[in-house]
């Protein structure tokens, strides 16, 4: 004998009234109304587990209409069909729900920067993720983050987007990205939506920091340099950072010890560097004389360009922008960063150095731990004559002369 096929309808159902005593109404495969006198109506299966008679309630009319009963009915008999309890299956799914809403995407992007805090991340890069995070937090961040699709992402962002900050909104979404990762990794949600909206966002326009290229133009700003009459630790720090061409931020968080003034280098420690990598600077006679004008008391503070409100914090990051413009340099001229694309012009027009060793000096690919940095890596002897021709060169132009040869001399490290 086929499945009975008949039941109830979307009709009979709403036409259902209370009585005095609660009574059934039967639909098929084992579903029916319960109706209470008190008027409420609920969906139900009676069902035997292991020989236990067992009731589950599906959910209540007309909150569950008759098809989405149904849907749920043939749901509980697949469970059973699996040898799992419909009951024990719905606690379960409460106890993740539950779960999910307390991981919200403002949970797992706090633990996100904590552990990123705890891998020693650059002060500025945490600084920079939770300014990020702070953008789309009032649209996702009380979002459980298992839930959250890509079109809802995509809205926080385009709001970014709509006050043209075109390059802070892909960059939030790579931020999110690695929130998303992280909650993958720790159970919290099953993709990265946000890979789904590569190519929704406008792509920005590459902008390079302002820099001086020219030999000229160079000379004329280390001129400037020179005669700059403001604070005499931003001059010293201005005089240092083009013989040493590294971030602005290395520069201000540049602490006494991480210099072997004997050995001729600084080190950057990798929790420092933009590449998480120990960085070795080979100084030249020229930058061991400049770091001599600072006066260095190590019960003072530790940087060599400490706060002038605070000895126990670096310099500001906007101290030396503010200088070049007060020299008059327009934030469209140059820039602390510019140094960096002005000795990396300069050294390859040269045509002398090898260009990996010049890209070794500017992209901190060095050894992975602080023991190597001392050891002859590979263009290390080139890079030290390099820097020492570099530096003589800087005092060629600024005194106005013509470019210097080579003039290699004493290696740092010898």
């Amino acid at each position: 004998m086929g499945e009975r096929k008949s039941g109830l309808t979307a009709s009979s159902v709403a036409r259902a009234k209370p009585k005095d005593k609660a009574y059934k109404l039967s639909d098929r495969d084992g579903l029916y109304l319960l109706v209470k006198p008190t008027g409420a109506r609920y969906w139900r299966m009676n069902y035997r587990f292991h020989n236990l008679q067992r009731t589950v309630t599906f959910g209540r009319y007309p909150e569950l209409l008759l098809a989405d009963a149904r849907q749920r009915l043939l749901n509980a008999r697949r469970l059973l069909a699996d040898g799992i309890d419909p009951i024990d299956q719905a606690k379960l799914n409460k106890i993740q729900e539950s779960i999910s809403f307390a991981n919200t995407f403002k949970t797992v992007s706090d633990e996100w920067l904590e552990k990123v805090q705890l891998e020693e991340k650059a002060p500025a890069s945490i600084k920079k993720y939770q300014w990020q995070l702070g953008l789309v937090m009032p649209a996702i961040g009380n979002r459980p983050i298992a839930k959250l699709t890509a079109h809802e992402v995509l809205l926080a962002l385009k709001k970014i987007e709509r006050t043209r900050k075109f390059y802070t909104a892909t960059s939030v979404r790579a931020t999110c990205s690695q929130v998303f990762r992280y909650a993958i990794a720790t159970a919290r949600a099953e993709r990265d939506v946000c890979a789904d909206l590569r190519g929704a966002l406008v792509t920005p326009k590459v902008v390079h920091r302002a820099a001086i290229t020219t030999p000229k133009e160079a000379g004329a700003l280390l001129r400037s340099i020179e005669d700059y009459e403001g604070d005499h630790q931003t001059r010293v720090a201005m005089r240092l950072l083009p013989h040493v061409f590294v971030r602005p931020g290395e520069l201000r968080h540049a602490e006494w010890k991480e210099f072997d003034f004997e050995r001729k280098v600084w080190i950057i420690p990798e929790h420092k560097a933009k590449m998480r990598r120990p960085h070795a600077i080979p100084l030249s006679r020229q930058a061991l004389a400049i770091i001599g004008d600072i006066a260095h008391d190590p019960t003072y503070s530790i940087y060599l360009f400490p706060s002038l409100r605070s000895a126990t914090r670096p310099m500001s990051d906007n101290t030396i922008n503010a200088a070049l413009r007060r020299m008059g340099y327009g934030k469209d001229e140059m820039t602390a960063h510019g140094f960096r694309a002005m000795a990396a012009t300069l050294l390859n027009e040269m045509g002398i150095w090898n260009a990996d060793a010049i890209e070794r000096q500017l992209a901190h690919v060095e050894a992975n731990a602080v023991r190597r940095a001392y050891t002859r890596g590979q263009y290390w002897d080139e890079r030290v004559r390099m820097m020492q021709h570099w530096s003589d060169y800087l005092d060629s132009l600024r005194d106005g002369a013509k470019v210097l040869r080579p003039n290699f001399g004493q290696t740092a490290l010898d």
